[in-house]
C-alpha cells in the first residue's frame, strides 16, 4: 500500500501539501478529493469505485433527508437506503465467505477493499446524524466527497464522524504553528510504526510460524507480548500520523489512543483503545438499543450485542467473534461486581490484571482458527517445557526493543519531560530540542525504510 512506501512519504505527501498550501481556499477541498482518490486508487485501482459509490449514496441520502425535512416517511427511507447499501457492500465484500461457511456452502471470499470498514462507518455517521438533526446538510458534493476520502485516515482510521469536522470542511485555518505541530505528531507516529512496531513484529512473525506444540511457555509468552506491542505501536502510530497530517491540512481529528496498556480495568482499556470505534458503537448501536436506561438485563444484553458486533467488525471469522465476546463478558462482569473489587486493589495489581487479560485476548485476535488459539494457550499455560534456549536467545536479541516498547506504552516519558521542565532553568532548552529530536527520528525512520521491504499497517486489512 502506498502509505507504507518511501514514495508516498517522500514524494507524494510533500507534493500534495505544496499544492494544497498554494491553491486558494475555495480549491483546497478539491485538492483533498483528488489526492484522496489518487491515494486510495494507488492501492485499490478498481475498488476505489466502491468508495465513490458509498459517497454518492450517502450524499444523495443526505440531500433527500434535508429536502423532505417535514416528511418522516421519506427521511426514514433515505436513511434506510444509506444504511442498507453501506452495510450491504460491507457484508458482500467482508462477510459473504464467512456467512456461506456457516451454512455449509463453498463460496470464495471476495478480495477485501482496503479500509472499507472505516469509510463505510464514517460515511454512514453523516446520514444518521443528519436524520437525527445533529448536523447540517452538506450541499457541496466536492466538500462531502473530500470528507469521505480524506487520505490521512481513509484506510485505517481514526473514524472521523462528520460532526467532528463539519465546520472545518467548509472553512479552516492553516498556519505555520499547526504545520509544525502536525509534523511533530506525524513523525512520532512514523517512528512508532517503523522503529518499534516493525522490529518487535519480527519476533511475533517468527514465533507465530512455529509449531505451537513444540515451543516453550517462555517462547509463547515472548511471542504474544511482541504482538501486544506490535499492534499497539502499529495502529496508534498510524493514528498519530493521520492526526498529524490532519493538523497540517487544518483539521483536528479525534484522539484514537490514550495509553491503553496502563488501564486498571478492561472497561477502561476500551475507553483508551481505538476510541473512535468505541464511540461509534456507543452512539449508533448501544444508545439506540437503550443503553443502560432500561434495566440491568437489557443493559447486559446491549453490551453483549455491541461486543459481538465489535469482534465481527474486525474480521469475518469465529476468532474475532469470540474475541469480541471475551471482552464483552469481562466488561459485563466488571459492571456487575468485579469493577468495585478492582477499585480497591493497588494500581499495580489492577493494571497487571488488565494487561494480562488483554494479552490473552490478542491470541484469539491474531491466530487463524479457534483451534490454533487454544493450541497457543496450551503452550502458554500448560507446556511441559517452561524455558528453552530459543526463548533465552530471543529475549536477549529483543531486550532493548522490549524496553523501548514498555517505556513508550506508559507515561514515563511525559513524566520525565515534566521533571526536566521543573529542574532545568529556562525550559526553552527542551522546546528547542524538539525539532532536533524529530529530525533525528525522521532520519532513523528513513534508514529503516530504505532497508525494509513492503510492510503495510496491520489495520489496512480491516
Amino acid at each position: 500500500m502506498v502509505f507504507s512506501s518511501i514514495a508516498f512519504i517522500y514524494f507524494f505527501l510533500p507534493a500534495v501539501l505544496l499544492i494544497y498550501y498554494i491553491v486558494p481556499l475555495k480549491l483546497k477541498n478539491l485538492i483533498l478529493l483528488v489526492s484522496g482518490l489518487f491515494f486510495y486508487a494507488w492501492g485499490e485501482p478498481v475498488y476505489v469505485l466502491i468508495m465513490i459509490l458509498s459517497t454518492l449514496v450517502d450524499y444523495t441520502a443526505g440531500r433527500v433527508i434535508d429536502r423532505f425535512d417535514s416528511k418522516n416517511s421519506v427521511r426514514r427511507i433515505a436513511l434506510a437506503s444509506s444504511v442498507f447499501i453501506n452495510l450491504g457492500m460491507l457484508g458482500v465484500f467482508k462477510y459473504s465467505g464467512f456467512a456461506a461457511g456457516i451454512f455449509g456452502l463453498e463460496i470464495s471470499a471476495l478480495p477485501l477493499p482496503i479500509g472499507i470498514s472505516f469509510y463505510t462507518f464514517q460515511s454512514m455517521s453523516y446520514t444518521i446524524d443528519l436524520y437525527m438533526r445533529k448536523i447540517k446538510v452538506q450541499k457541496s458534493f466536492i466538500n462531502f466527497a473530500a470528507y469521505v476520502s480524506l487520505f490521512p485516515q481513509i484506510v485505517a482510521g481514526p473514524i472521523v464522524r462528520y460532526e467532528d469536522v463539519q465546520n472545518e470542511i467548509n472553512s479552516r485555518k492553516i498556519n505555520i504553528y499547526l504545520l509544525g505541530e502536525g509534523a511533530g505528531i506525524f513523525i512520532k507516529g512514523l517512528a512508532k510504526k517503523v522503529i518499534l512496531a516493525n522490529n518487535i513484529g519480527l519476533l511475533w512473525s517468527e514465533i507465530k510460524a512455529m509449531d505451537y506444540g513444540n515451543i516453550s511457555a517462555a517462547t509463547a509468552w515472548l511471542g504474544i507480548l511482541a504482538f501486544t506491542f506490535q499492534i499497539y505501536y502499529d495502529f496508534s502510530g498510524y493514528s498519530d500520523m493521520a492526526v498529524g497530517l490532519g493538523k497540517m491540512l487544518g483539521f483536528n481529528f479525534p484522539e484514537n489512543f490514550n495509553y491503553p496498556y496502563i488501564s486498571k480495568s478492561i472497561s477502561e482499556f476500551w475507553r483508551r483503545w481505538h476510541i473512535t470505534l468505541g464511540s461509534w458503537f456507543r452512539s449508533y448501536v448501544y444508545i439506540p438499543l437503550g443503553g443502560n436506561r432500561k434495566g440491568k438485563f437489557k443493559t447486559l444484553r446491549n453490551l453483549f450485542i455491541v461486543w459481538a458486533l465489535t469482534g465481527l467488525w474486525h474480521g469475518a471469522s469465529w476468532n474475532f467473534v469470540v474475541w469480541g465476546l471475551y471482552f464483552g463478558l469481562i466488561i459485563i462482569a466488571e459492571k456487575l461486581w468485579l469493577g468495585k473489587w478492582l477499585e480497591k486493589l493497588p494500581t499495580v495489581f489492577s493494571t497487571a490484571y488488565s494487561f494480562i487479560l488483554v494479552v490473552i485476548g490478542w491470541v484469539l485476535f491474531d491466530t487463524d482458527t479457534i483451534q490454533d488459539a487454544f493450541c497457543y494457550y496450551k503452550a502458554m499455560f500448560f507446556s511441559s517445557n517452561f524455558v528453552d534456549s530459543l526463548a533465552v536467545y530471543e529475549f536477549k536479541s529483543y531486550f532493548i526493543v522490549f524496553v523501548l516498547c514498555i517505556f513508550g506504552a506508559g507515561k514515563w516519558f511525559l513524566r520525565l519531560l515534566e521533571k526536566c521542565n521543573r529542574n532545568i532553568t529556562g525550559t526553552r532548552i527542551i522546546e528547542n530540542a524538539a525539532p532536533v529530536v524529530q529530525a533525528g527520528l525522521l532520519l532513523i525512520c528513513t534508514a529503516f525504510l530504505v532497508d525494509a521491504g513492503y510492510n503495510p499497517f496491520m489495520y489496512f486489512r480491516f
